[in-house]
């Protein structure tokens, strides 16, 4: 007897994942749920043998299909994806993340049950090598990432935006799909459009996918600079519509500068007196964030381990002051079309 349940579609966007998209394509088809599947992957020009594995794996499973992506970005690629797609439920998947078995399940019975256009849930982020894991213990901080719902959890409700996303189909195709002129930030702007347009996003902490972080610190410098460069870009575009949280990272980067070149200015004796105790103020800034370094060391967020603390030391500011620098070089300049090269090697 056919289910009654609506179909779903898994686009994928593929560019360098050859370590991680078998385990994405096998968990999104092994999904508990009895509506049907079919699973779309866009393939950028990876050079890791991405391309190679998925057309092996396509070639024994009906269910699965590819298209072309040749300029690598995620917005064209899922634009290529959908046009493909013949299901009314689209679930997002990154290469390099692992849906919960119960996911689609839940997550079709969220949109029905809310009338969202868009569901999602937690980022689960994991690692399997000491940094990775590192890194992974930053994202799932709230101090790592800002503090949002799909990051660190909360209660379930509407949201600001989705990570990944399930969507109504018929909700992409109203507010145009990607944004193709981004390269970054392309689900924080979709979520917009979709609020824009009257429909719900919504976050239920119910739905979990794991999700593999980059594997080393300059992989990691790179993908934070990417992002936070559109970030910036959606400032440019958005304005005040984006969250306060966003505009930290760049402020503790900039009270660093000021306060390095304070210092430089009172060693000097450029600065005396006065005038260098009141400048001393800057230094506020710096001393209360390396204090919370250092307290969130002990806690679980740092690790079991003094190896384990020292990465945590070392990756955490990574990403802030990563992110703050790709900011406002997004903010001031635009983002140029920037790319994350973090996965070109």
């Amino acid at each position: 007897m056919a289910s009654s349940l609506p179909g779903v579609s898994y686009v994928i966007p593929v560019f360098n994942e050859a370590q991680y998209v078998e385990d994405a394509i096998r968990t999104v088809l092994a999904q508990d749920y009895e509506g049907e599947k079919e699973v779309v992957l866009a393939l950028g020009p990876s050079t890791d043998g991405s391309t190679e594995l998925v057309d092996a794996i396509a070639a024994t499973d009906p269910r699965i299909t590819t298209v072309d992506n040749p300029a690598a970005a995620i917005p064209v690629g899922m634009n290529r994806a959908l046009k493909v797609a013949k299901h009314p439920v689209i679930v997002r998947i990154d290469a390099h993340s692992e849906p919960a078995p119960d996911y689609t399940r839940r997550a079709v019975a969220a949109l029905e049950r809310t009338g969202a256009g868009n569901v999602g849930g937690i980022q689960m982020a994991r690692g399997k090598a000491p940094f990775q894991r590192a890194v992974a213990r930053a994202y799932n901080s709230r101090f790592g990432l800002g503090g949002g719902a799909y990051h660190g959890g909360g209660e379930e409700g509407p949201a600001e935006s989705a990570y990944l996303g399930v969507f109504r189909r018929s909700v992409l195709d109203e507010v145009g799909g990607y944004d193709e002129s981004l390269r970054r930030g392309e689900d924080w702007e979709l979520n917009l459009r979709i609020r824009r347009a009257g429909h719900k996003v919504w976050f239920d902490p119910t739905l979990v996918v794991t999700y593999w972080p980059r594997e080393s610190l300059s992989k990691l410098v790179r993908q934070f600079l990417a992002t936070g460069i559109w970030r910036g870009e959606l400032v440019r575009r958005h304005g005040g519509r984006n969250p306060i949280r966003f505009f930290i990272p760049p402020a503790l980067l900039l009270s660093i500068v000021v306060s390095l070149v304070v210092a430089v200015l009172q060693l000097t004796g450029v600065l005396s007196g006065l005038g260098a105790l009141v400048a001393s103020v800057v230094y506020l800034g710096p001393i209360a964030y390396a204090f919370l370094l250092v307290l969130l060391m002990f806690t679980p967020d740092g690790g079991t381990t003094w190896g384990d603390r020292l990465r945590f030391l070392v990756v955490l500011p990574t990403m802030h002051l990563a992110w703050g620098a790709g900011f406002l070089l997004g903010l001031v300049r635009g983002a140029q079309d920037a790319l994350d090269t973090s996965r070109l090697d």
